[in-house]
């Protein structure tokens, strides 16, 4: 692997970063992090044995329109930019031994393209919708779910598909990496083609390997 000392792993939520990327920081040896741990957006409107959903979870989620979900999470993810920015500074300044994996949906394309950080790579992961549901509607318990809650899931589930529809878009405009994370390959799988990715990488982002 060139000296890269920050790998960006970004895609929408339930397309499995977290645990790709803390598979690929265990191949490197780095720390991973992820971007909701700077600032959390309204997070899943689920709930399972240890988490109730709160009160204004289940407002933000029952009250938007879809449009208005994804204006207030593009909204939060670039208010939290410089703070990303600034954590990746940090990672891939000169001299800095350990490396930082540092996955996120708040990793936007547009804003990783402009990036000036050397040492700094950047992959996208991306799934069928159907794969995305299948995971959402397990974790929810959908089949279990009361008519509520199913609509609170459903709501996500339409902000999530049409997130990763427009993040799509934007990767292919700007011609960045992105890998499938479908067809039933492991983690391990995956973080391999991460990092052949990153090794063909001549910018942040960008080369021939993800088209």
């Amino acid at each position: 692997m060139r000296d890269v000392l920050v790998v960006l792993i970004g895609g929408t939520s339930n397309v499995g970063k977290s645990t790709v990327a803390h598979a690929v920081a265990e191949k490197l040896g780095f720390e991973c992090l992820t971007t909701d741990g700077l600032a959390r957006h309204p997070g899943r409107p689920w709930r399972t044995p240890e988490w109730e959903v709160p009160a204004h979870v289940a407002e933000h989620y029952g009250s938007l329109t879809v449009d208005e979900l994804i204006t207030s999470v593009l909204g939060h993810y670039d208010r939290l930019w410089p703070r990303i920015e600034e954590l990746i500074t940090t990672y891939a300044a000169e001299g800095r031994v350990a490396g930082l994996v540092l996955e996120g949906s708040a990793l936007w394309p547009v804003r990783v393209a402009r990036l000036q950080v050397p040492r700094t790579a950047a992959v996208w992961l991306t799934t069928d919708d159907a794969v995305v549901r299948a995971r959402v509607h397990a974790a929810g318990r959908y089949e279990a779910a009361t008519g509520a809650e199913r609509r609170l899931m459903d709501k996500f589930l339409a902000r999530t598909e049409r997130y990763q529809t427009l993040m799509i878009d934007s990767l292919d405009r700007l011609g960045m990496d992105r890998i499938d994370a479908g067809g039933g390959r492991s983690a391990a799988e995956l973080a391999d083609s991460v990092l052949a990715a990153v090794d063909a990488q001549n910018a942040v982002g960008r080369s021939s390997f993800g088209r």
